[in-house]
């Protein structure tokens, strides 16, 4: 069975873009796909400040992203960017860390002024951590997951239509990838 995992670059855990999170990973699990999660925020603070590559937790993690078939990095965008509790994590990925992966950037912001953050931002980092195959990816913005009064984050249409069609193409090329993998 195909690995992906999923690193939640959010601060927060009751951040709206979980709801983007719990909605990729339960289409991806009712495609077979076996999905783990790395929250990095519920990672120890010091082992990422202090660059710990020695520490439990950041080796397991690390071991979560060396045995993925498929790695999707999540953020809200900050200041046009990612969040930075995400570059910690990332700076802790071995180099070539991302090599052979399929990669599909999800982020969320609060307008489309910063609709090329995935480009201009994420997507460079990924390539230097060896990610040749990066997807297209989603920026969402706040209006598309909104808390209804129950305090459920519910998505809107038009996003989960995106969302589909990019959860296509992961499944489809991960597959493909394991199909490849068995075959040697």
């Amino acid at each position: 069975m195909a690995k992906i995992v999923v690193i939640n670059g959010t601060p927060s855990l009751v951040s709206r873009i979980n709801a983007v999170i719990e909605y990729a990973e339960g289409d991806l699990r009712g495609r077979g796909f076996e999905v783990e999660r790395i929250n990095v925020a519920e990672l120890p603070a010091e082992d990422l400040i202090h660059t710990k590559f020695e520490s439990e937790a950041i080796v397991k993690a690390n071991g979560l992203v060396a045995e993925a078939d498929a790695v999707i990095v999540v953020s809200p965008v900050y200041k046009a960017s990612y969040t930075g509790v995400l570059k910690t994590f990332l700076d802790l990925v071995p180099q070539k860390g991302l090599a052979g992966k399929i990669v599909l950037p999800l982020f969320m912001g609060g307008s489309l002024a910063h609709l090329l953050a995935i480009d201009y931002s994420l997507k460079p980092v990924l390539s230097v951590l060896g990610a040749r195959h990066i997807l297209g990816g989603v920026y969402a913005v706040d209006s598309q997951a909104v808390r209804n009064d129950q305090g459920v984050v519910e998505l809107a249409e038009e996003l989960k239509l995106r969302l589909n069609s990019v959860l296509e193409e992961l499944a489809e090329e991960t597959a493909h990838k394991s199909a490849r993998k068995a075959g040697e």
